[in-house]
């Protein structure tokens, strides 16, 4: 058995936790969406189905969908040269997607966990037009990752690489976790 076959135990309060904290994430940077993109509701939708399942809502299909509708959203966005707008909605599409994280110790699966929060500093830089503010929104969202949240990402692999100046965000700030999960 390799170290990608080996499973992972996830409660649904654990699935909580970290949707909880992707949507924490992801919620500042809906207002770049909404203000590029007037009109167009699903990265909101994404973050409202996200919110009831932190909340204690069941897991449902729409959870998926929303997601799912959010990711178009971000094309949608990307084709009409929105950029900041897109990465916010890849935000709230990973918020959604995060009470899906599959229980697979696979480095792919560090995104349900950390890729609102990347997309969200990736869009909050795009919209200032200045990279640095990453740095601002990674420290944030570090400090937003409560035990739960690092014990979860603890277990998984790190991130992978790739994904461009996002996929860089994302390591920075899986690196930074991973040092509250070892006291660092």
């Amino acid at each position: 058995m390799t170290a990608a076959d080996r499973t992972i135990d996830l409660s649904t309060a654990e699935l909580r936790a970290v949707t909880a904290y992707a949507l924490a994430c992801a919620e500042p940077a809906l207002s770049i969406f909404e203000r590029d993109c007037p009109g167009d509701p699903r990265p909101r939708a994404a973050l409202d189905e996200a919110r009831r399942f932190a909340a204690g809502g069941r897991r449902t299909k729409e959870l998926r969908v929303t997601a799912l509708a959010a990711h178009r959203a971000a094309r949608a966005a990307q084709e009409l040269r929105r950029d900041a707008a897109a990465d916010a909605a890849r935000a709230a599409g990973h918020a959604a997607a995060a009470a899906y994280l599959h229980p697979l110790a696979q480095a792919t699966q560090v995104r349900h966990i950390l890729g609102s929060a990347a997309h969200a500093a990736r869009a909050a830089e795009l919209d200032a037009g200045d990279d640095r503010v990453g740095a601002e929104h990674v420290e944030r969202a570090r400090r937003l990752a409560g035990p739960v949240v690092v014990g979860v990402l603890a277990r998984y692999p790190g991130a992978p690489p790739g994904g461009g100046r996002a996929g860089e965000l994302l390591r920075e700030l899986d690196a930074a976790v991973r040092r509250l999960a070892t006291g660092r």
